[in-house]
C-alpha cells in the first residue's frame, strides 16, 4: 500500500548530532513532497524550536501541518490554525510541582513562548532546552505560576542516572494520570493524557482522509513510540533505543548517516 503521510520526529532523526539536516536529507523530503506525500514534523520540541526546519524543508504551504509538544499540539504551519491543543491545568502543575519537590528532582514548565522553572538552582540541563528550543527561560516562584498560564507540557530534568531513579520512584497513579515520555536519558516529559504523538497522527491522518496504515513514522527515542506503533509502518533508526528497535518494521541508518533519507527512498518512494 503506498505511504500517503510520513511522521518525522527531529532530534537523534530527521537532523544529525549537530543539528544539521543533510542534503540528502533535504533531497529525499522534497522528493516525497513533490509526489504529494504528506510529510508532517512530529517533535516533543514547541513551535520555536522548529520553525528553521520547516522553512528549511519548504514546509510551510498550505496544507501543512507540525505536530509539537509530543502531540499537545497540531497546527497548520502556513497559518498557524490549531487543531488539536492539550494543556495542563492549574491543578495539574501543582500536582506535578509537589511530586518534584518530594523527588528532589529538577522542573520546568513550558507555556507557548516561554520556559519556566521554580529551581533556584537552575539545572544546565534546562539552560540547554531553552537554547535547544529557541526559547526564553525565566525563574517564577510557584506563586507565581497562576492560573493564566497556559501550560502545554512539564518536564522533570537531571543527570540520567538519577533521573532514571526518580522515575522509578513515581507513582503508577500519577503515570496513569498524565501521558509522561522519557524523550532523553535527561528529560521526563509529563503531558495532557490525551496527548502523544501517536494519538495525533491518527487524528490528523483522519483530517486528511489518509487510512492509518497509508502513513509512516521515523523515530529514535521513547517518546516515538506511540506514533510508531499507530503508523502503517514504522522506521527506527540506528541509533534508537532498544524499544523503539523492537516494535519497527524497518530499520534505517543513524540520523548522521541520512537515516531518513534512505527510508523514505526505499520504503515511500522505492
Amino acid at each position: 500500500m503506498a505511504i500517503k503521510l510520513v511522521a518525522i520526529d527531529i532530534d537523534g532523526t530527521l537532523i544529525t548530532d549537530t543539528g544539521e539536516i543533510t542534503q540528502e536529507v533535504f533531497q529525499a523530503i522534497q522528493e516525497a513532497k513533490q509526489q504529494g506525500v504528506k510529510i508532517v514534523i512530529t517533535t516533543g520540541r514547541p513551535m520555536p524550536g522548529v520553525e528553521k526546519y520547516l522553512e528549511e524543508l519548504n514546509l510551510k504551504d498550505a496544507g501543512d501541518y507540525v505536530i509539537t509538544y509530543n502531540g499537545g499540539l497540531v497546527q497548520e504551519t502556513k497559518t498557524g490554525k490549531e487543531f488539536i491543543r492539550y494543556t495542563l491545568t492549574h491543578d495539574d502543575y501543582l500536582e506535578i510541582d509537589a511530586l518534584a519537590r518530594k523527588l528532589h528532582v529538577h522542573l520546568h514548565t513550558t507555556t507557548n513562548d516561554t520556559i519556566y522553572t521554580s529551581n533556584r538552582d537552575i539545572s544546565p540541563y534546562t539552560v540547554h532546552e531553552a537554547f535547544l528550543v529557541n526559547m526564553p527561560l525565566a525563574y517564577r516562584t510557584q506563586e507565581e505560576i497562576t492560573e493564566e498560564f497556559e501550560i502545554v507540557k512539564m518536564m522533570m530534568i537531571d543527570e540520567e542516572e538519577i533521573l532514571t531513579k526518580v522515575i522509578h520512584s513515581i507513582p503508577d497513579s500519577f503515570k496513569e494520570k498524565f501521558t509522561t515520555v522519557r524523550s532523553a536519558p535527561y528529560y521526563f516529559e509529563i503531558l495532557n493524557k490525551k496527548a502523544s504523538k501517536g494519538a495525533a497522527l491518527i487524528a490528523l491522518a483522519e483530517k486528511l482522509g489518509i487510512d492509518i496504515s497509508e502513513t509512516m513514522a521515523i523515530g529514535d527515542a521513547d517518546n516515538d513510540l506511540s506514533m510508531l506503533e499507530a503508523a502503517g509502518t514504522a522506521v527506527a533508526m540506528a541509533n534508537a533505543t532498544e524499544n523503539v528497535k523492537a516494535i519497527a518494521d524497518v530499520h534505517t541508518t543513524s540520523n548522521n548517516d541520512s537515516g531518513v533519507a534512505k527510508a523514505i527512498w526505499e520504503v515511500v518512494l522505492g
